[in-house]
C-alpha cells in the first residue's frame, strides 16, 4: 500500500517526454498546436499555419486534407503516444509501486512539455469528426484504464469505481500545467506535481473515505 514513507521515496527526477525524430508533418502538428492553442482552432487560419512554418496556406495540403483533419490526427497521435508509451512502463516496470512512479514520471514529463496539446484537448475535442473523437476517447479510456489497475495492484482494497476516479482527478492535477506551471522552474515543478499526485492517490483508500 502507498503510504507517507513510500511517497516520500518517489523520484522527483526532471522527466522529458521522448521525442522522435522530427518529420516535416510533425513539426506541422506542433506549430498547429501552439497556434491553436494561443488562437484557438476557428481563429486560426490556413494561411496562419503556412506563414508559421514557411510555407503557402495551400502547400499544408499536401499533408493534411484540411484543417480539421490536422486536428483529429494532432490529438490522435497524442493520445496514441500515452497510452503506447503508458503500456511499455506498465510492462517494464519490476511491480506496481514502480509502475506507479513511472506512469507518473511520463505524464508529468508530457504536461510539462505538450501544454499546448492540454489546451487544444481541452477547448476543441468537440471540433474533430465524430469518427475520430470516439478513437481519441477510446484511447484514453485504456490508458486512464492502465493506471486505475496498477493502483488497484497496490491497493487491492479500493473498488475499480473509486481508482478510476481517483486516477481521472490526478489527470486533472497533472493536466494544469498551462495555469499553473509558469512560477516555477522545471525540476522544481516536477517534483512538486509528482509530490501532489503520489500523495493524492496514496490517500485513495483512506478510512475516511471507506466509510
Amino acid at each position: 500500500m502507498l503510504t507517507e514513507t513510500n511517497t516520500a521515496r518517489l523520484d522527483c527526477r526532471i522527466v522529458t517526454v521522448a521525442r522522435p525524430v522530427v518529420t516535416r508533418r510533425a513539426e506541422i502538428l506542433s506549430v498547429a498546436a501552439r497556434l491553436f492553442a494561443q488562437h484557438g482552432y476557428r481563429g486560426t487560419t490556413i494561411d496562419d499555419l503556412g506563414a508559421a512554418l514557411g510555407l503557402t496556406g495551400p502547400a499544408l495540403y499536401r499533408h493534411f486534407r484540411n484543417k480539421q483533419a490536422l486536428l483529429a490526427e494532432m490529438l490522435l497521435d497524442i493520445s496514441e503516444r500515452l497510452l503506447a508509451e503508458g503500456q511499455a512502463r506498465v510492462a517494464s516496470a519490476s511491480g506496481p509501486q514502480a509502475a506507479l512512479t513511472a506512469l507518473l514520471d511520463w505524464h508529468i514529463g508530457f504536461a510539462l512539455d505538450e501544454p499546448s496539446l492540454i489546451i487544444v484537448h481541452e477547448r476543441e475535442l468537440a471540433s474533430v469528426p465524430a469518427p475520430q473523437r470516439r478513437e481519441v476517447r477510446k484511447l484514453q479510456r485504456a490508458y486512464a484504464e492502465e493506471w486505475t489497475q496498477v493502483l488497484r495492484r497496490i491497493q487491492p482494497a479500493i473498488t475499480e469505481v473509486r481508482a478510476r476516479a481517483a486516477v481521472h482527478a490526478v489527470f486533472g492535477l497533472l493536466n494544469s500545467t498551462p495555469h499553473s506551471a509558469s512560477e516555477l522552474d522545471r525540476m522544481t515543478m516536477a517534483g512538486l506535481l509528482h509530490a501532489m499526485a503520489a500523495r493524492s492517490l496514496a490517500a485513495v483508500a483512506g478510512p475516511e473515505l471507506e466509510a
